[in-house]
């Protein structure tokens, strides 16, 4: 395949470097690191001012109306500057919820504000039992006349102690694909409580959902009864390339830290990287980060243009990029000897982004296996 970027998706990449690199430092980034929100009201707006928050949205709901490949190349540039806060909550899965299953009057009342910054929605789907299929929904919603009562827990939700609504994957039928149905929860709704949990990459905000009896009326509902597997797997297809994308740039950016340091680290006279293991060690590298957007951009291009194949290209590629950003991430630690393993030094921000993304959307063994089922092995 022959894949190259347009003029205006150049222009998006430089424009967003320029502005992460100026407003997103790595000072900025680790003071945003330390507090609950991952994110300041200000900068918040300013990602909206550019039209970011909209990109993939479109254009009567306020978005730009643009495609995942031009969304690729935004988080690119996010996963170099390891940007915290709820973009990829808010946009990627939240919103893109709403698109994807929601009626037009619910487009219309959530994705402009949401475009705009004023609102922020996130997606509560994985549970207690860690399974990433529509299988592992089985948080129940019990229809009592023109509502429905949900109760249960559920784990790992990005960003859902800033969320104005959450919406919320459900079991309203059967225990296959089938019979899952998407609720829009706002916050405050009664027996509605959310916790803060611990993460080890304390850029991603990841919280605990516990709905006790939370009852919520037919207008919550996101499209039909029992119809929110499908639209759920392409939100979370989309989502994962997207990540990749971000695991990519975090991965070019260690690549390029861990040349610039070998060029200038003296050992025995000589910079590190006039010595063969070192270079053999950096062309692995630049393997790895090559490879990854190549499977990138691809997944991305096959969802864009719905081809069949779409799916398997999500799974290959974030079974790749799993591995390979761990990997790069590694190396550059490595390479960069001890100064590399302290906190004083950004490459342990880079290799916490790696491992967190490893397992985020399913490690490289679950996607393998996906491989595998969708193409009848």
């Amino acid at each position: 395949m022959n894949f190259g970027f347009n003029e205006e998706q150049d222009l998006l990449r430089s424009t967003a470097r320029k502005f992460f690199e100026n407003e997103f430092p790595s000072e900025v980034v680790r003071r945003l690191m330390d507090t609950p929100e991952g994110m300041t009201p200000t900068l918040w707006g300013k990602l909206g001012e550019q039209g970011w928050l909209g990109l993939i949205f479109p254009e009567p709901y306020d978005g730009m109306g643009l495609g995942l490949v031009d969304l690729v190349v935004l988080m690119e540039e996010m996963g170099r500057a390891v940007i915290p806060g709820p973009y990829f909550s808010a946009v990627l899965l939240g919103g893109l919820a709403i698109l994807e299953s929601g009626s037009d009057a619910q487009k219309k009342e959530w994705l402009p504000a949401i475009t705009s910054g004023q609102k922020r929605v996130t997606l509560a789907w994985m549970e207690p039992s860690a399974m990433l299929g529509a299988e592992g929904v089985t948080l129940p919603a019990v229809k009592k006349g023109a509502t429905f009562t949900l109760s249960g827990t559920k784990l790992f939700v990005p960003d859902a102690h800033t969320a104005d609504a959450i919406v919320v994957a459900a079991r309203t039928t059967g225990k296959s694909d089938d019979g899952v149905s998407l609720f829009l929860v706002p916050r405050g709704t009664r027996g509605l409580e959310v916790n803060l949990l611990p993460t080890m990459d304390q850029t991603r905000k990841l919280c605990e959902v516990t709905l006790r009896d939370v009852a919520v009326g037919g207008d919550a509902l996101l499209g039909a009864v029992g119809a929110g597997s499908a639209p759920l797997g392409r939100v979370l297809d989309r989502a994962t390339v997207a990540l990749c994308a971000e695991m990519c740039g975090g991965a070019q950016k260690v690549l390029d830290m861990t040349v610039e340091y070998a060029k200038i680290r003296q050992a025995f006279g000589r910079p590190i990287g006039s010595y063969q293991g070192v270079k053999h060690r950096a062309a692995d590298m630049l393997v790895d980060v090559e490879n990854s957007k190549s499977i990138t951009y691809y997944a991305a291009w096959a969802l864009d243009e719905g081809v069949t194949e779409g799916p398997l290209a999500a799974s290959m590629a974030k079974a790749y990029v799993s591995d390979a950003y761990r990997r790069v991430s590694a190396a550059g630690i490595q390479l960069h000897g001890g100064i590399g393993f302290t906190w004083e030094h950004d490459l342990h921000l880079y290799f916490k982004w790696a491992k967190g993304s490893e397992f985020t959307f399913g490690d490289a063994t679950y996607h393998r296996e996906r491989v595998a089922h969708l193409v009848n092995l």
